[in-house]
């Protein structure tokens, strides 16, 4: 080869060697940049010129051209980014999981020395004092304040669940606008990188650097599905729906529910809308939602994947109360906040229709059929209601209706009713003429979720409060009968009320409980499904780890390989510096030489 020629040969090192000393210092620069991949030199030798055939000889006469700066190589291992995501999603699920239910025990106050159990042990307590001296009015004072205690914590604590209720769900609509987001990044990193790539020459890797990393924390909100097509643009799946295909990223819409305001994530081409005379767009989203809630969790179906479901789990879809466990507790069963609020809505309940039904006896309330006046001119027969005269006066109001130690905020527990015919007892005497008044009792309407929480007939935390007047004159209680006694009957049945064994959490479990032992193992279970979703996450933790340091292996930037590659290139380029200037020698002695 001539030696002018010889010099290109050198050059194509020079070249070669400086190119992936760039890249080994860019390796090394960015050690400790999030998400970046290692980059890896690639070299390759230019063609060969032939100089003869010959075909005795093992290998023709040829002569090397110089080498090439072939590519540089994004190193990455598609299998391990794929479970990385899938186990990093399932992480953060157990993760939220874990957070809510400790949020929930710090609500229940049994973390910082504010614990309800301390309320109900002192209205236990004021029981129990009422039941040695029942006639006393500091025992009765004692008493109608820790009800107020017991009704002013426990709204408290509701107050606390449904706070934090709407925190996660301010967190829901945060997670689908950062989810939106990155589909746009997506898009525009994939244009960038065509843009960059359609050379066939160059790679685009920092940037695809920048949609892994996006990747990795979408992973996290939810259950993704990805690959790569021939342009090298990414198409992404969210639960099992297409997100980021081609040309579109399709955005997550939220709905609101007008009567909770709770927020549900739904994809908007599968829902159905119509246009409003403002122009806005009323949308129907059954079938449409982006995350099926009523699917079992479970880690072999793949539903416990992604930290955006698992907040729209433990939220819910409406303010549970006690009606929820007797309606259907399957559907606030698998809502941490639902469950804890119906179960603890529940505890308020009991205690609160049981000591209202003690005093209610005694203040001579019984059952049966009343047919009273329509207020229409008609009649309407009323079956198996609690009714009581309208003459009496023991835990009796001024105004004759039987004393409720808790009442109802929105509506009265009893109502007067004009009776239509007399009412006979068991022995045929009768006891209301017709066309006398009597007080019946208001009975709870469960009915649907709507009517139940807007016709405020539920003896609920939401519309409960010690009665006022009781509050302002205690001794309206009197525990003294007719004839002078004490009423310790009365008392005593109080007594037994708190003592009684016959509740339970929830129909699926067995374990009947007294007022007292209800709050205890309501906190336990707390507790017990606390423990087990941290034990989970932090197995979880480990398995994320271990994977992560897999992928680290193959992605991960070593300062002793790059510190080695480049001794290695800079060696190389000193040769190649060497090797012109030998040529630049020999070519000036021969220049030398002819020109003498």
């Amino acid at each position: 080869m001539p030696l002018m020629g010889s010099l290109y040969i050198g050059s194509s090192g020079l070249q070669t060697s400086q190119n992936a000393l760039n890249t080994t210092a860019h390796n090394l620069s960015n050690m400790d940049t999030v998400g970046y991949t290692r980059q890896q030199v690639q070299q390759s030798s230019r063609s060969y010129n032939t100089l003869s055939i010959d075909v005795k000889s093992i290998n023709n006469k040829q002569t090397g051209l110089g080498v090439n700066y072939s590519r540089v190589k994004h190193v990455r291992d598609y299998f391990l980014d794929k479970m990385y995501r899938r186990e990093s999603g399932r992480s953060m699920f157990y993760q939220v999981s874990t957070e809510v239910m400790e949020e929930v025990q710090s609500q229940l106050g049994e973390m910082n020395g504010e614990a309800f159990q301390t309320t109900i042990t002192d209205f236990w307590t004021a029981v129990q004092e009422l039941a040695k001296d029942p006639a006393s009015s500091v025992t009765q004072g004692l008493l109608v304040q820790r009800a107020a205690e017991f009704i002013q914590r426990a709204e408290a604590v509701y107050e606390g669940l449904c706070a934090y209720q709407d925190n996660l769900n301010a967190q829901v609509k945060q997670q689908v606008d950062k989810i939106n987001s990155y589909g746009q990044k997506i898009l525009a990193l994939n244009d960038a990188i065509r843009k960059v790539e359609a050379g066939g020459v160059e790679k685009a890797n920092d940037l695809r650097d920048s949609r892994d990393t996006i990747l990795d924390e979408l992973s996290q909100m939810a259950d993704i599905n990805f690959g790569e097509d021939a342009s090298g643009a990414v198409w992404v799946q969210i639960e099992g729906m297409d997100f980021v295909k081609g040309e579109v990223s399709y955005e997550i819409g939220i709905y609101e529910d007008k009567a909770t305001g709770f927020y549900t994530p739904f994809w908007y081409q599968n829902a159905t809308y119509k246009t409003m005379d403002d122009g806005s767009r009323e949308y129907n989203i059954d079938g449409a939602e982006v995350f099926d809630l009523t699917r079992e969790i479970s880690s072999d179906l793949n539903t416990d994947i992604g930290g955006l479901k698992a907040m729209l789990l433990a939220r819910g879809d409406h303010r549970a109360d006690y009606t929820d466990i007797e309606k259907d507790y399957d559907s606030v069963s698998q809502s941490i906040l639902m469950n804890i609020q119906a179960e603890f809505d529940q505890l308020i309940h009991v205690v609160a229709t049981k000591v209202n039904s003690v005093l209610a006896e005694a203040a001579g309330v019984t059952t049966g059929n009343l047919t009273v006046d329509d207020g229409n001119g008609g009649t309407i027969t009323l079956q198996n209601v609690k009714y009581c005269t309208a003459d009496g006066n023991y835990m009796r109001k001024d105004d004759g209706s039987p004393i409720q130690m808790f009442a109802k905020s929105a509506t009265d527990g009893y109502r007067k009713v004009k009776l239509a015919a007399d009412v006979v007892d068991a022995q045929g005497n009768v006891v209301i003429k017709a066309g006398e008044e009597c007080w019946v009792y208001n009975e709870e309407k469960p009915g649907s979720d709507t009517e139940a929480r807007e016709d405020g007939s539920l003896y609920s935390i939401k519309n409960l409060q010690v009665d006022p007047e009781l509050m302002q004159k205690p001794s309206m209680l009197g525990f003294r009968l007719a004839d002078g006694s004490e009423d310790k009957a009365t008392a005593n049945a109080l007594k037994e009320a708190f003592t009684e064994e016959i509740y339970t959490l929830n129909p699926n479990v067995k374990k009947t409980s007294s007022f007292v032992d209800y709050y205890s193992d309501l906190v336990s279970q707390v507790a017990n499904s606390g423990y087990q979703f941290r034990h989970i996450f932090t197995n979880q933790e480990n398995t994320v780890e271990g994977i992560t340091s897999a992928r680290e292996q193959v992605v991960g930037v070593s300062s002793d390989e790059e510190l080695s590659n480049m001794i290695k290139f800079q060696n190389a380029y000193n040769a190649s510096s060497r090797y012109i200037n030998v040529i630049d020698e020999m070519l000036e002695h021969i220049l030398s030489t002819l020109g003498a």
